[in-house]
């Protein structure tokens, strides 16, 4: 979805300065990938967050934000599948990890974090879901406050008070600017709010979308320095894996993807505590949604399950 951004501003290649600032990685793991990319086919993209906080003394974290971005044949619809970090799955061995039955936000942790933890996290999700991915990216949120800051900030709405239990802020109800630390400060909040993590995960939703927008508001291709700086900010939160797709044809094949086709998709769940532990667990929509994905019929679903869709 960063890559679409660049698209909105009228971005059609990229030149070597700024393809240099994109780190590349093998992210996924060979029984994860998409043997091979056709963009006029349907799309599956993996989409891992990470959230590295000042106040952590460890080198990794579990993954903050976990998401499938599905694209239609012809790109001109996009589905941001969020999947709960506290799903329960079974994670395969890799990294030293004997493997076994645990969150799936801990795939990332067991496989080391970084390449190695995308790598573990991929496996699990074909595994579960019998989708196989045409590229991934990692992106560090904490590089997300810098590209939002120099846009300008941008525009969310608050659909419920809710008190940050990181800074205290206390977010009111309504649609408001947010700087780039205001924005990630509030949709990283799950506690308090009716839906729990599933509002966390609707929220974080918006602000790819609010994100998206401001790019497509602001005059970048206006104004060389800002540009170079967003360009660069960007980069610098990305580390991608396009299977083999060079980045300037995907970021060219995204450029037909309107704003406002954007859906995001809370995958069919329920909560459930087990041995004391409070855990998320799959139901039968939930795996119609991955048959969905795998047949390329996800708007028909969407239809059949208005419940867990929301137009972003």
């Amino acid at each position: 979805m960063l890559l679409a951004t660049l698209a909105v501003v009228g971005m059609r290649t990229l030149s070597n300065r700024y393809e240099r600032t994109v780190s590349r990685e093998e992210l996924l793991a060979p029984d994860a990938r998409q043997p091979r990319t056709d963009l006029d086919e349907g799309l599956n993209y993996l989409l891992v967050g990470t959230d590295r906080r000042t106040d952590s003394s460890h080198p990794d974290q579990r993954s903050d934000t976990i998401l499938i971005v599905h694209l239609p044949p012809g790109m001109r619809q996009a589905y941001l599948i969020s999947v709960p970090r506290d799903l329960l799955v079974t994670i395969p061995s890799g990294n030293g990890y004997p493997g076994g039955q645990d969150k799936i936000n801990a795939a990332y942790e067991h496989g080391g974090g970084g390449r190695g933890g995308t790598r573990l996290l991929s496996t699990t999700l074909t595994r579960l879901t019998g989708i196989r991915f045409d590229g991934a990216a990692l992106v560090d949120f904490t590089g997300f406050k810098q590209v939002i800051d120099l846009l300008g900030g941008i525009r969310m709405c608050v659909d419920t008070q809710v008190s940050s239990i990181h800074t205290g802020t206390v977010f009111q109800p309504g649609c408001q600017q947010m700087n780039g630390a205001q924005a990630l400060d509030y949709v990283r909040q799950r506690y308090d709010l009716p839906g729990g993590d599933y509002d966390r995960q609707r929220h974080q939703q918006q602000l790819l979308r609010a994100l998206l927008d401001k790019a497509g508001q602001t005059d970048l291709r206006g104004d060389p320095v800002k540009l170079d700086r967003v360009l660069r900010a960007v980069g610098g939160s990305l580390t991608v894996d396009t299977n083999g797709v060079p980045l300037q044809e995907l970021v060219v094949a995204l450029r037909s993807l309107p704003a406002d086709a954007m859906r995001g998709v809370q995958l069919p769940s329920y909560p459930q505590t087990i041995g004391a532990v409070s855990y998320v667990v799959l139901d039968d929509a939930g795996r119609g949604l991955f048959g969905a994905v795998r047949a390329d019929r996800v708007p028909d679903w969407a239809t059949a399950h208005p419940r867990w869709v929301t137009r972003l």
